[in-house]
């Protein structure tokens, strides 16, 4: 038998070699782009999922954002206004304003002389209608014993049946419009006297039980004094925190346990705060129930770990050069930390403390916990008044049963969304504007 020559062994185990390292670098290359293809499709299903939550709460809250007006002929009545004539304002302000709308709308509606007819003409129309006649004849008496045609609100039920939400063609029984309310307003449909406006009252008005004059102004107001609070007792006390931590703290196990526990506590339920708050705000302290400045605290408590761990990034950023510089021309350790380090690290701790600050501008948690959900009619005008925030005003209506309200919990979100962003941008674009490259 002939023995293989050396050489042609040699030759065929390094083209096998050769062919295993090659196997090797295509599995390689394929398991990349399986990564990349993996990765790519995460994001792509991410932003799917994210499109379709924002058309579904854009879709539902871009109603809200109008609302629907009746014209109707307001007599103004003198016998029921001012039977008298005195003209007196402390009279024409209580003065029966109800008795002159229901003969308008008897004029108005036939049918609607029956209890049940001038309940369904009353249902037509938002129940602020004699307000709105009051503050006319305030502002001009002269139209007492007059009659004159006025842009009403709608009532909500109206108000969906004109965006299309009511099917007109259901049974009675299965509408929350019955048949004679449904005549009366395709009767004013064909006479031009229904028209759909911007919704003016939705940002200039707080909560109420009727869905057409519910407004979010009340719990905007309650959310900017919350943080207020917030910034106020989080963001010195974050800073000094950080800067004693980071600066001037020895390093030994009780700094590393404090770190720790800093650490911890931002990973921490914020309903826990909320507990704490109960129990030493409001029933050891005494301090007033739903008030801006129990939630502030409250949220400050939730807020200074994150304040503090971004402000202690920041300092950490700052080159050692800068320090040694400082102390080399005779600094002491308090002016080179104020004087250099801290403005050098400071746009990065405005960063970390702004989006602090938007996620305690969506908290709603803690806040329930202080009875920050109570039902509050009036703008707050400080600090110690009743008031609410805007994600448990979403809260709140998100549980009302009435469909209209569904339109302006989706609505406040878009508007909480927005402030969000808006707070996230600014935080970005300040730390583009003032960041350093060391």
């Amino acid at each position: 038998m002939t023995d293989i020559p050396a050489n042609d062994a040699t030759n065929d185990a390094e083209a096998r070699t050769r062919t295993r390292e090659a196997a090797l670098i295509r599995k390689r290359y394929r398991a990349e782009r399986r990564f990349r293809m993996y990765g790519l499709a995460a994001i792509l299903a991410a932003l799917g999922m994210l499109t379709v939550l924002l058309v579904s709460i854009v879709s539902a809250g871009l109603p809200a954002f109008t609302t629907t007006q009746i014209a109707l002929d307001l007599n103004f009545d003198a016998g029921d206004i001012d039977p008298g004539g005195s003209r007196d304002p402390a009279k024409l302000a209580s003065a029966n304003y109800r008795g002159a709308l229901l003969k308008s709308l008897r004029a108005e509606f036939p049918g609607s002389e029956t209890r049940q007819g001038r309940r369904d003409a009353l249902n037509m129309i938002s129940n602020n209608v004699p307000f709105v006649m009051r503050d006319m004849v305030l502002a001009d008496p002269f139209i007492i014993g007059t009659t004159q045609r006025v842009w009403v609100k709608s009532s909500a039920d109206i108000d969906q049946l004109a965006k299309g939400s009511i099917d007109r063609t259901l049974p009675e029984s299965d509408r929350r419009v019955d048949n004679r309310q449904l005549a009366w307003f395709e009767k004013l449909e064909r006479e031009e006297r229904i028209r759909t406006v911007f919704n003016s009252t939705f940002f200039t008005t707080a909560d109420s039980r009727e869905p057409e004059q519910a407004g979010i102004l009340g719990a905007v107001i309650g959310s900017a004094l919350t943080l207020i609070i917030t910034l106020l007792l989080s963001f010195p006390v974050g800073v000094m925190a950080a800067v004693y931590l980071e600066e001037f703290a020895p390093k030994n196990r009780w700094t590393d346990l404090i770190e720790v526990n800093i650490n911890n506590l931002a990973a921490v339920p914020s309903i826990v705060f909320g507990l704490l708050g109960l129990a030493v705000f409001l029933n050891f302290f005494g301090l007033p129930r739903s008030a801006p400045v129990v939630g502030g605290m409250v949220l400050a408590l939730m807020t200074l770990p994150t304040i503090i761990i971004a402000s202690r990034a920041a300092l950490k950023a700052v080159p050692p050069s800068i320090r040694e510089a400082a102390l080399g021309m005779g600094a002491s350790r308090l002016q080179t930390v104020t004087h250099h380090v801290l403005p050098l690290a400071m746009p990065g701790i405005l960063t970390g403390t702004i989006i602090g600050m938007a996620q305690a501008l969506g908290e709603t948690a803690p806040l329930l916990m202080i009875g920050m959900v109570a039902f509050i009619v009036d703008v707050p005008g400080g600090f110690t008044d009743p008031a609410t925030v805007l994600p448990v005003q979403i809260f709140l209506w998100a549980d009302a049963p009435e469909r209209a309200f569904v339109e302006r919990t989706s609505a406040a979100i878009m508007v909480l969304l927005t402030f969000l962003i808006m707070m996230n941008l600014f935080a970005v674009l300040l730390r583009k504007k003032f960041e350093r490259r060391w």
